[in-house]
């Protein structure tokens, strides 16, 4: 539906200015905008594609010209990604699912369905489960027995609910994720080749035989208010208690959350991120993509970590981590440095050695 500058002033709680009657039905780049289409310059680099395009109203940066940019009208954005984040919730639909159960849906009799909720076909909803109101569930979603999901939910299609599994209100889930599989664990019948090299830092006494006997999840998995798990990440149910995601958390594409881990609340886990089984992850950490967190280890509040980190030991709060292993973001930088200036160095050593007649052997080249 068309929205007035006026409209989408007042939700974004911005100023604006020049004709506020204008409607727009959506948003672009500036060149690309049509007459109809709401032009995204909230910051000047982004002016000169205003010429190209045919918007009449634009969101812009504080201060700008508008006028001089050809516009009729303009909303003013002091922090330009949190008005598109207003914006996009109003101009996002989401997906057109119909109000009540499909028929070729499978809802158990014993399930309960809340007040409003919308169904798609080929959904399965299990024994004892329960759906808060005005849910949202798209085609070839399964939903297990005892599962408890909050009202306002969003779970897109192909996405699995496993059994037990209780999620706070407002939880959006994309395509294809796993929400409660079975935990990765095994153990074998004598001391495993794993645990010695752990304990020994890579030494073997003797390599035998191993068998591997499955550990099964008695827990399940809990999510708090306002989670979003991405397409095709997974969640693993807790061996005995329950793996735990704090409320307004976040989940990229791709993220592996192993059994028994906590994630605290408010936290950016981007695409391809690894956690082990049992980690702890405090309050609103950020790690980047394809970081990596051991096992039964602690990353402590406000953490930041870059892309590709591998976090082996305890981070303590506040840290800003980058590497492999995970080092402080500054001795990570100085440690590159001095990595590049390596075969330099080596080349200034074997002129030394050379001119002081020191051996056969350069101290440049490895020696046992």
């Amino acid at each position: 539906m068309p929205y007035s500058i006026r409209d989408i002033a007042t939700a974004l709680g911005a100023e604006a200015e020049g004709d506020l009657d204008i409607t727009v039905s959506g948003a672009a780049e500036p060149a690309l905008a049509s007459a109809s289409q709401l032009a995204l310059a909230m910051d000047p680099k982004y002016a000169p594609g205003l010429s190209k395009g045919q918007a009449q109203a634009a969101l812009l940066w504080l201060g700008a010209d508008w006028r001089a940019l050809g516009l009729k009208a303009a909303i003013f954005a002091p922090r330009g990604r949190l008005a598109m984040a207003g914006l996009s919730v109003m101009l996002d639909p989401g997906p057109q699912i119909a109000a009540g159960a499909h028929p070729m849906s499978v809802i158990d009799a014993s399930a309960q369905i809340g007040d409003g909720a919308a169904i798609a076909p080929f959904v399965t909803i299990g024994a004892g489960a329960r759906i808060g109101a005005r849910a949202r569930i798209a085609s070839h979603v399964s939903i297990a027995e005892g599962a408890v999901i909050g009202d306002d939910a969003l779970i897109l299609q192909g996405a699995r609910i496993g059994a037990r599994v209780k999620i706070g209100d407002r939880f959006i889930c994309q395509p294809g994720a796993v929400i409660g599989a079975d935990g990765f664990s095994f153990v074998t019948p004598e001391k495993s080749g794993v645990e010695e090299v752990r304990a020994t830092l890579g030494h073997r006494d003797e390599i035998r035989k191993q068998s591997w006997s499955r550990i099964h999840s008695l827990g399940a998995v809990t999510l708090g208010d306002d989670v979003e798990i991405g397409a095709n990440s997974v969640i693993d149910r807790g061996t005995i208690r329950d793996t735990l995601i704090g409320s307004g958390t976040k989940l990229d594409n791709l993220v592996h959350i192993g059994h028994n881990v906590q994630v605290g609340r408010d936290c950016l886990l981007c695409g391809q991120v690894g956690i082990a089984g049992s980690a702890r992850i405090g309050d609103r950490v950020v790690l980047a993509g394809q970081c990596g967190v051991n096992d039964n280890i602690f990353v402590g509040d406000d953490v930041i970590a870059g892309g590709g980190t591998k976090i082996f030991t305890n981070a303590p709060a506040g840290r800003v981590l980058l590497g492999y292993p995970a080092v402080k973001m500054e001795t990570h930088v100085e440690l590159q440095k001095a990595l590049r200036r390596l075969p330099r160095l080596a080349t200034r050593v074997a002129a030394l050695e050379k001119a002081q007649g020191e051996g056969d052997i350069p101290l440049s080249q490895d020696r046992d």
